[in-house]
């Protein structure tokens, strides 16, 4: 059977993700694999919606109207958050600008959805992170006799201790974790910028215990969180291991029913009391790679327990002290994507 060639968007497609955004824009491959996510979402959509095969797409099927459509989309059917439906956005945006240089016949619709604006939404999102007791059930839950739940329990451990983002976590290999004194990760953050965090003995030597177990262990550069095929584990995996955790979790602590934790409330659990227990917050935004200190200081409007703390200190007989408490060749341009 003769393969069609491919068009013109199959070609931009293509040239975006291996020219565009790598070499000439430098993107690190997780902000690569968020575009492709959108891009992906949005050809499923254009194709649903103008009822033509997802090979039949061309330039012409990226017009505002559609963008416009699809962001509409994402809210009332899938369900997601202001953040999420800008973070897609913000894709197609780099998309366009892009185009712009490949295909200039189209630069009036392409400036048409360069025009599409980001929403705005409220801007003190509360953060969902765990309290002490629920840190510790959460622990607990993890069953330690298996290999399995040692890698789960190491995992969690080393996300609570360092604050680290999920990916920088997953992207650790054994030549990245120092087991002896003094105990640190070497971490792989964003923008490629790299940071050292010290991590407890016991988180230290639950790391080495799991490296002895990784089969990959003679390799240095072997990856240190592993699935049950030696693969490198997914951000999909930890979401669903820390699900699991917590609705077990919840059987017993009631106030996790009421919160929606996802591997992210981990790192706002590690600030949180990185600034209960005084730290300033310089150091708690190098220790979380933070770009900026506002980035920081929004955890300082989080927790009511340091609201407390600092009406206490102002009205101390008011309030008594608080306890802790494929584009080519006519393959089908999703599934090239989904190959990058």
């Amino acid at each position: 059977m003769k393969r069609a060639r491919p068009n013109d968007l199959g070609l931009c497609v293509e040239k975006f993700f291996r020219e565009y955004l790598p070499e000439l824009r430098g993107m690190s491959p997780h902000t690569i694999h968020s575009y492709r996510d959108a891009l992906i979402l949005f050809l499923r959509f254009a194709s649903e919606h103008s009822g033509r095969r997802l090979e039949d797409l061309d330039l012409a099927d990226f017009s505002a109207e559609q963008v416009g459509q699809f962001l509409t989309s994402l809210e009332a059917e899938r369900h997601n958050g202001i953040a999420t439906r800008n973070a897609r956005l913000a894709a197609l945006h780099t998309f366009a600008r892009f185009l712009a240089s490949e295909s200039p016949e189209h630069l009036a619709e392409l400036q048409r959805i360069l025009g599409v604006p980001f929403k705005r939404g409220a801007r003190d999102v509360p953060i969902a992170y765990l309290e002490a007791e629920e840190v510790e059930t959460l622990l607990a839950q993890i069953p330690r006799a298996t290999a399995m739940g040692q890698r789960d329990y190491a995992l969690f451990a080393l996300m609570l201790n360092t604050g680290a983002r999920v990916q920088e976590v997953l992207d650790l290999r054994l030549s990245d974790v120092r087991t002896e004194a003094p105990c640190q990760v070497r971490l792989h953050g964003k923008g490629g910028k790299v940071r050292i965090c010290p991590i407890w003995a016991s988180t230290a030597a639950q790391l080495q215990e799991l490296a002895q177990k990784t089969p990959q262990n003679d390799a240095n550069e072997g990856f240190l969180f592993t699935n049950r095929r030696g693969s490198k584990l997914t951000r999909f995996g930890v979401r669903y291991l820390l699900k699991k955790y917590i609705d077990a979790s919840a059987a017993t602590v009631n106030t996790l029913q009421e919160k929606r934790i996802h591997p992210h409330s981990l790192r706002h659990t590690t600030a949180i009391y990185l600034l209960k227990a005084g730290v300033d917050f310089a150091t708690i935004s190098q220790w979380l790679g933070h770009a900026s200190l506002n980035t920081t200081m929004r955890y300082a409007r989080a927790d009511l327990d340091l609201k407390r703390q600092a009406l206490a200190q102002v009205f101390p007989d008011a309030l008594a002290p608080p306890g802790a408490t494929d584009a080519r060749g006519g393959v089908n341009i999703v599934e090239w994507l989904s190959r990058l």
